[in-house]
């Protein structure tokens, strides 16, 4: 004989579902799966909210220098086709038929923009310490000038006692 599922069972599967992930019972192993997943989404995010706006930008690849001028060329011949996608299955194909020799020039440029940006990023790495260094330094100077006050503040209390004895 089978046991039939009353509707008080299927209820509390539907309330368990609508509740948030994080108040779900633990014993389901797909609620603890989702709520991992939705902490790291949380500091991810929280991540690229402090990227330095001064921060020099990654050069491109050889592929994407060569896209470049293949993109130009090739909207003077399709003017029609307005598919971002269709430009970039073009190139690709074209990138992947283009022998070495060929790509060499690409190559080139691309090496010339990323010493550029590993020259920038030198300087700007060197900035941040600077600016850190200084934010340090000030806090000491602060955390100095605190303790400075408190036996300052320490010493008069002891005097004022002297005083009324």
């Amino acid at each position: 004989m089978k046991i039939a599922k009353g509707k008080s069972s299927t209820r509390k599967d539907k309330t368990e579902v609508s509740k948030p992930v994080e108040e779900r019972k633990v014993g389901k192993r797909k609620a603890a799966v989702k709520a991992d997943k939705s902490r790291l989404k949380l500091t991810k995010k929280a991540k690229l909210d402090k990227k330095d706006p001064n921060k020099p930008k990654r050069p491109p690849s050889a592929f994407f220098v060569f896209l470049e001028e293949f993109r130009k060329t090739y909207k003077q011949e399709h003017p029609n086709v307005k598919a971002v996608s269709a430009v970039g299955k073009a190139g690709g194909a074209k990138w992947k038929s283009l022998s070495a020799t060929e790509k060499s020039p690409y190559e080139a440029k691309a090496a010339q923009m990323k010493s550029d940006y590993e020259k920038l990023m030198i300087t700007y790495n060197k900035k941040q310490e600077s600016t850190n260094d200084n934010d340090d330094e000030d806090e000491e100077s602060k955390s100095a000038l605190n303790d400075e006050d408190d036996e300052e503040s320490g010493e008069d209390e002891d005097e004022d006692e002297d005083e009324d004895d």
